[in-house]
């Protein structure tokens, strides 16, 4: 049976403003991206249009928190999963907030500009973010707050070096992974290398999001849903691009995600090096002594099924038995029916696999190459003596 793997929403009635223009059709109502538009009546169209030129797609459902004080950076070091402390004004990257054993709670893409941290989360995950880090304070120089920011996302080959503000401002786009600016009139535009390379996130503020979305039109981005969006990160991401939530579950492991692994130089929200933080242990355990049990895979779906495709949730099956889940899920303009999975390492590498009756094939280049050593089963064979 399938059972969408929704996350908690706190928003369920949002309805975004730019649903109200022409062709936009909204997600299903039980789907995490409903309330901002699924497409615009050519959502493979759409997708095509990145790769030649530039879209902009509406992901004002997520949610946004802002942290301002003097000790943001040096009190958040001390529970998530990348160093951030040093992070220059006008930089930023992703991390991770783990539980105790290592298990992946929440995923934040982060800025810190001008004396203020922005964040941004899944839709719904916003609240138990807040309250997570308000408990945390303490006596520390740290505010974290929910803000009435919204982000829209320029993706696409032909994206370019500055935009028009509404107010008619000439905004240079950053340069560089998660380098960000602040924009006129209040948020922040951030470079980001997913979901294709070079795309930009405008974080905004919500009341000025349709003249911020109208702008990026007016500068030739065509209107692209989150169907393009994500058909384009399932596709065109290597190491995949995990949604906390979608592509993962309650068990899910950092080194689940190889993506997740590495410093912000690699683009990656958990660095080796960094520890005294909740969950460490079990990021070192598994780097240094093993293999995480499971790994994010690309399927490549039988189209035979036409467009009845699997949801997220889905069971991965070999001969019987339930190897995985199925994550995000679309039809990419060249590829065709693609989705995410959590496999276990060894379904991963050959075995025959299905999904609710459709053959699947597991995308080679997604598969981890586990014929090297791990670093500490090596230095532990160094201290013996042992070649």
């Amino acid at each position: 049976m399938n059972v969408p793997a929704v996350p908690d929403r706190t928003d369920n009635g949002y309805t975004s403003p730019i649903l109200t223009r022409p062709g936009a059709v909204d997600a299903a109502d039980s789907a995490i991206d409903a309330g901002v538009p699924f497409h615009y009546g050519d959502p493979l169209g759409e997708q095509r249009a990145a790769t030649s030129s530039v879209i902009v797609v509406d992901r004002s459902h997520r949610d946004v928190l802002t942290i301002r004080g003097g000790d943001r950076l040096t009190w958040l070091e001390g529970f998530v999963s990348q160093h951030v402390s040093e992070l220059a004004d006008g930089s930023g990257g992703e991390t991770l907030i783990l539980d105790a054993n290592g298990r992946v709670e929440h995923h934040i893409v982060l800025s810190d500009v001008d004396g203020t941290l922005v964040m941004d989360t899944e839709p719904g995950r916003g609240p138990e973010l807040l309250q997570f880090l308000t408990r945390m304070v303490f006596w520390a120089d740290a505010a974290p707050e929910t803000a009435d920011l919204a982000v829209v996302t320029l993706v696409g080959s032909g994206l370019p070096d500055s935009l028009t503000a509404p107010d008619g401002t000439t905004v240079v786009l950053p340069v560089g992974d998660y380098s960000s600016a602040a924009l006129p009139g209040g948020g922040i535009a951030r470079r980001m290398p997913w979901p294709l390379a070079g795309s930009v996130d405008l974080v905004v503020p919500r009341p000025g999001l349709t003249a911020w979305f109208a702008a990026a039109v007016a500068a030739g981005a065509r209107p692209a849903g989150s169907w393009a969006f994500e058909a384009l990160r399932v596709a065109g991401t290597t190491p995949l691009r995990a949604r906390l939530g979608v592509d993962t579950d309650a068990k899910t492991i950092p080194h689940e995600v190889p993506a997740w692994i590495g410093d912000v130089a690699r683009r990656g929200a958990v660095h080796l090096d960094k520890g005294c933080y909740r969950g460490q242990e079990t990021v070192s355990r598994v780097h240094n002594l093993g293999k995480s049990p499971r790994v994010l895979v690309r399927l490549h779906l039988d189209g035979s099924a036409g467009d009845e495709l699997p949801s997220a949730g889905a069971e991965v099956r070999s001969g019987g038995r339930t190897v995985g889940r199925v994550g995000t899920v679309a039809q990419h303009h060249e590829d065709g029916p693609v989705a995410l999975a959590l496999l276990k390492r060894a379904a991963a590498s050959g075995a025959p696999l299905e999904v609710d009756g459709i053959t699947v094939a597991v995308d080679p280049d997604t598969v981890p190459d586990d014929s090297g050593p791990q670093a500490g089963r090596e230095a532990i064979r160094r201290l013996r003596g042992q070649t």
